[in-house]
């Protein structure tokens, strides 16, 4: 059933005359002038017209029909009343049809809220309430979703599934939406009109809306490709992380699609299918987080010549361990490439050369365009090799938070955005990232990085995936403790985890307990989520009861702490 195809629909409109020419040395895109998306991507589809933009298993879409696929959709909107700026939800998987609305809302000039697939749907319900969205798309799994909420969204004046199987027979299905002749309306977006927002995770209270404007999209699609060193009509990107997500709506969608490059949607990361879709679909590019990677090295032996056809990897979204970039560049004969940036960013800010120096642990160079410092907590600069706030300065760099301006104003210096990772630059300008402000523990007035204690726990030959946070102490103010899951078939105890980390860290350093579990908790996108096994340990302690049944802890509860660990 999945993925989901497109209706098949007339073109649209010749592209627009005033575009930004992509037609420098072998088609690598240049910002000579600040385009809205809608028209760096017509120019694209312009110049690639007959090549794949979207390849799945089942169909290939060209660059021609995407472009006159989502011109329907922006026609649809607009003739069903939405307006410049109106913000639209988008609650679907990765498919061509994803790409397709994604496109067709910023055409219309409308604004996509894209909603996390993994949160629960009263969390959705709060999130298209705070966006003030006036229509909602959602895919057909999303029906019992959709529901469950929807008398909370009174301001939802019309919903389009996608699929059959309707939340309500007055739903509209996506075909009626594509009725509409495109030539009834014309491009009119802004550069600087809001192109996206993005709720973050929320780890410090409730989500908040970053918004991205269509000039901080485009300038960044450009600059990373650049960076990426992209062959136009040579690439093939894998996208199995979720384009709800910043990472992926950007390394996955808009930099392919800005450069003639084509994506592979897949609706749901499994390692084997992964793999086989890499070969079948002949992609060159995988864009991953540690947690992906490191499944990915447990595979069986048959799977690693097919991973090995790729041209490179990307990691982002969460510190690369040094293992397992090691293990998985020697097993698969494939570099992995490290990069960051926060979704604020857009979310590109850095990444290491390709084709040339990569230095361990680094997330490389600030991307063309890109500005980055290490500041100190009153927003002067830090000297090369010491601790501060990586902060960021360029077009990339949002517009702010919605309906937020108190906490837009505190996350600046200035024009420079606070990233709240810790960080320092070498003497060579590149920057390597220490930990979050906030996942930092001090111990008797002594820094202690989480990070740092990782990296030696996954130098562990029977740990699999490894997480450090800090717990309050009354003697030492905080203690380091460690949460870390165990690769099948191995054992090993708390004191032996113990006794490995003393024999590599400080004593102040070494993880005061150590709780297995079967599973680390994870986002969507595979980042370990840190803020669980603080709310799991706050209950554990007594502080925070009424957490106990919340599923992320029925999850942490499979653990055993200070205990033997075995797994068959």
């Amino acid at each position: 059933m999945f993925p989901w195809h497109p209706v098949p629909i007339p073109f649209g409109l010749p592209p627009n005359e005033n575009c930004l020419s992509i037609r420098e040395g072998l088609g690598i895109l240049s910002i000579m002038k600040t385009k809205s998306l809608p028209e760096q991507f017509r120019e694209a589809a312009h110049t690639f017209a007959t090549h794949p933009a979207i390849v799945t298993p089942e169909q290939t879409v060209t660059y021609a029909e995407l472009d006159a696929q989502s011109d329907a959709i922006a026609a649809g909107l607009i003739e069903r009343g939405i307006r410049p700026g109106d913000p639209i939800g988008l609650y679907g998987i990765n498919s061509s049809t994803f790409v397709a609305i994604y496109l067709g809302i910023q055409k219309a000039g409308a604004t996509v809220v894209p909603i996390n697939l993994l949160i629960n749907p009263q969390e959705a319900a709060w999130i298209l309430t705070d966006a003030e969205v006036k229509l909602l798309f959602y895919f057909e799994p999303f029906t019992p979703a959709v529901s469950a909420i929807r008398t909370k969204l009174p301001a939802i004046k019309t919903f389009v599934c996608i699929g059959e199987n309707r939340s309500n027979t007055k739903d509209l299905l996506l075909p009626e939406i594509l009725q509409t002749q495109v030539s009834s309306f014309a491009f009119q977006v802004s550069c600087d009109s809001v192109a996206v927002i993005i709720y973050t995770s929320g780890t410090t209270g409730r989500p908040k809306g970053a918004m991205l404007t269509h000039r901080n999209l485009v300038s960044n699609a450009l600059s990373a490709g650049k960076a990426l060193k992209l062959r136009p009509c040579n690439e093939r990107f894998l996208v199995v992380l979720p384009m709800f997500h910043a990472f992926a709506s950007m390394a996955g969608v808009l930099i392919p699609l800005l450069h003639g490059s084509s994506l592979i949607p897949v609706p749901k990361f499994d390692p084997a299918r992964t793999a086989e879709w890499i070969e079948k679909l002949e992609a060159t590019i995988f864009l991953g987080v540690p947690s992906m990677y490191n499944l990915l090295l447990r595979l069986p032996e048959k799977h690693t010549q097919q991973i090995a056809k790729l041209r490179f990897c990307v990691s982002g979204g969460a510190a690369m361990p040094a293992e397992i970039m090691k293990q998985f560049e020697k097993r698969f004969g494939v570099l992995i490439y490290e990069g960051d940036g926060p979704t604020e960013c857009a979310p590109v800010t850095c990444f290491n050369p390709i084709d040339g120096l990569r230095k361990p642990q680094s997330v490389g160079q600030t991307i063309p365009g890109v500005e980055m410092k290490i500041m100190d907590e009153t927003g002067k600069e830090k000297a090369p090799g010491e601790v501060g706030e990586i902060c960021v300065r360029g077009p990339n760099v949002m517009k702010g938070y919605w309906k937020q301006p108190e906490e837009t104003a505190q996350s600046f210096f200035g024009d420079w955005f606070r990233t709240g990772d810790l960080g320092t630059e070498d003497e060579d300008h590149y920057f390597y990232i220490v930990d979050r402000i906030k996942d930092l523990v001090i111990v008797n007035g002594m820094n202690v990085y989480p990070r740092m204690v990782e990296e030696v726990l996954y130098r562990h030959n029977a740990v699999r995936e490894a997480a450090v946070i800090g717990q309050p102490s009354r003697l030492h103010g905080e203690v380091p403790v460690a949460y870390i899951s165990l690769i099948e078939g191995s054992q090993v105890t708390e004191q032996e985890i113990r006794a490995f980390c003393f024999d590599h860290l400080g004593r102040h350093e070494v993880p005061k307990t150590v709780t297995f579990l079967d599973e680390l908790p994870k986002n969507a996108t595979g980042k370990i989520m840190k803020r669980e096994l603080r709310k799991s340990g706050e209950v554990e302690r007594g502080v925070d009861s009424g957490a106990a049944d919340s599923p992320a802890h029925q999850t942490l509860r499979g653990g055993e702490s200070g205990a033997d660990r075995r797994r068959p």
